[in-house]
């Protein structure tokens, strides 16, 4: 005998609701006053508080030890813009701060958490709750801090450019290799490699010393440190050369970027000895598009068009356009 519509809609609801209260996650409703609406399971287990007692109630109060001014910076963007938002436990350990009972990671005091912040709508498109999801990744986290703590400065020594703190080529080139890989599984992602040039280095070298030529290598690479994301990596790719992968960034987004890293770099006054210096670089920006079959493929694209900005008179910015190939 087969079920009703009414009676299928009271099963997928008994369904849903049963693995809302037993999902290894925490899931948290709050609306617009950051007010608690929802509380499952894993959270009633981590804070001994039940729905009933936090339902309701204001998060800040409930759980002083949260940054309300950091937490508010995560979420308002949310309910104004309709995007997600994601905190990882790197930046910042927790957003509760529950006790950890993990055995295999028992000498963490306290649970790490990645989270993901997202908007609620009504029937009209208008945000009026944010769901905050919780994942327990304190296995991952001590693992790690474990692992960086004992080869963490012989690793870094490794992948960090001494004159320029930025990464090495080797460092670098290994994560545009990973980055290339994800992006032939997810074709519809778009990341943008930047190559740049200090313009006419070498008379640098030649008229002042190379000393002074390590102080401008330097300077530009404080420039490119000082306008990228977190996300982003810029590597030192050769002597005078630089190479920066922009994840998740489409060509446009990414020319915004290298035009005001190009301006930057030429309002730059460089003091040395009894002198100042002043350069420019030429620029080289190259979307991922399917037709590159190796990760080379990407790092010529942007080559060439660095080597166009140069042929145009340097202190440029210059797009690779697929067609061209």
């Amino acid at each position: 005998m087969s079920l009703t519509n009414a009676e299928f809609d009271v099963s997928e609801i008994h369904w849903l609701m049963d693995m809302f209260q037993t999902v290894d996650v925490g899931l948290v409703v709050l609306n617009s006053d950051y007010r608690i609406q929802v509380w499952n399971g894993f959270m009633e287990s981590h804070s001994g508080l039940t729905p009933r007692q936090v339902r309701e109630r204001y998060l800040f109060d409930l759980f002083p030890e949260i940054d309300e001014e950091w937490l508010r910076r995560k979420c308002d963007p949310v309910i104004l813009l309709k995007n997600r938002a994601f905190t990882i436990w790197e930046q910042r350990p927790y957003i509760f701060k529950f006790k950890n009972y993990r055995p295999i990671t028992g000498s963490a005091e306290y649970m790490y958490q990645n989270s993901t912040i997202f908007p609620l709508t009504d029937t009209r498109g208008q945000v009026t709750h944010l769901c905050i999801i919780i994942y327990d990744v304190t296995d991952a986290a001590v693992s790690r801090s474990e692992l960086e703590s004992m080869n963490g400065r012989l690793q870094q020594l490794s992948k960090t450019d001494f004159l320029t703190q930025l990464s090495t080529r080797g460092h670098w080139e290994d994560a545009l290799v990973q980055e290339f890989n994800r992006l032939q599984r997810y074709s519809q992602h778009h990341s943008t490699l930047l190559m740049c040039d200090i313009d006419h280095f070498k008379r640098v070298n030649d008229t002042y010393g190379h000393t002074a030529g390590d102080e401008v290598i330097r300077k530009v690479a404080d420039v490119i440190k000082a306008n990228i994301r977190t996300t982003d990596l810029a590597g030192r790719y050769g002597g005078e050369e630089f190479a920066i992968l922009l994840v998740d960034t489409t060509m446009q987004q990414a020319l915004c970027l290298a035009e005001r890293i190009r301006q930057q770099v030429a309002n730059l006054t460089i003091p040395y000895n009894s002198t100042s210096l002043t350069v420019t670089i030429s620029l080289g920006l190259a979307e991922r598009d399917v037709s590159m079959q190796e990760h080379r493929h990407w790092i010529e694209a942007a080559d060439k068009a660095l080597y166009q900005s140069k042929v145009d008179g340097r202190n440029k910015v210059t797009c690779h356009q697929a067609e061209d190939e």
